[in-house]
């Protein structure tokens, strides 16, 4: 979104002088709608013969469901002015957006301040994610198991405070460096009491491991 917006204002799509494809889902919409599954792809300066064989496959593949389909629809096309579930639509977005906004910042900044941490702030998904500084004696624990160290340090986040993150090792990585996968969808008082997890259990872990 970020890109094709900057794209959009540069000049550079108007003559398709950039390949640009985006993707959007109804969960990964503002309103979060992870029970209905719908989204598209829009395809911006792509070859002819790319689009014929990207549609040829797509026409293979199951579409979604109706309820996916008219919440796409729903999501991409919402209320115009003058209708009479407008205002009350614009203003649960613009909750929703904003309450967003305080717990994506809550979560990076105070995941920030953990000594070992360091989190860049999210810019268009609902993820944060931060790196992790593993002490060497958590790195040799986790060859001699044979898994990832942060594999084995979201184990450990897991056992101790319930918290469940994605390793990040598992999206691929540069070598040395370790971390985790992280939502802010969590009400915002939530979101309070699994930083402060984080911090307890970051500091058992390096005292653990040291």
């Amino acid at each position: 979104v970020v890109g094709g917006t900057w794209s959009h204002d540069a000049g550079l799509l108007d003559n398709d002088d950039l390949e640009l494809v985006s993707f959007h889902s109804t969960s990964k919409g503002l309103f979060g709608e992870c029970g209905r599954r719908g989204g598209y792809m829009e395809l911006v300066g792509i070859d002819e013969d790319v689009k014929e064989h990207i549609y040829k496959l797509a026409s293979t593949s199951l579409c979604s469901t109706v309820s996916g389909q008219v919440m796409t629809s729903l999501m991409v096309r919402g209320p115009d002015p003058g209708d009479e579930s407008y205002e009350s639509h614009e203003q649960e977005k613009s909750v929703i957006f904003e309450s967003l906004k305080r717990r994506s910042t809550m979560v990076s900044e105070g995941l920030n301040q953990i000594p070992g941490f360091s989190c860049q702030p999210a810019q268009g998904a609902m993820y944060c994610f931060p790196a992790v500084k593993m002490p060497p004696g958590a790195i040799e624990a986790a060859k001699e198991q044979g898994v990832a160290p942060d594999t084995m340090y979201a184990i450990s986040l897991l056992e101790q405070t319930g918290i469940c993150v994605v390793p990040a090792s598992g999206f691929g990585q540069e070598e040395g460096r370790w971390g985790f996968r992280t939502t802010f969808l969590p009400p915002e008082k939530d979101i309070e009491k699994a930083v402060e997890l984080f911090k307890i259990h970051h500091a058992e872990f390096v005292k653990k491991y040291s």
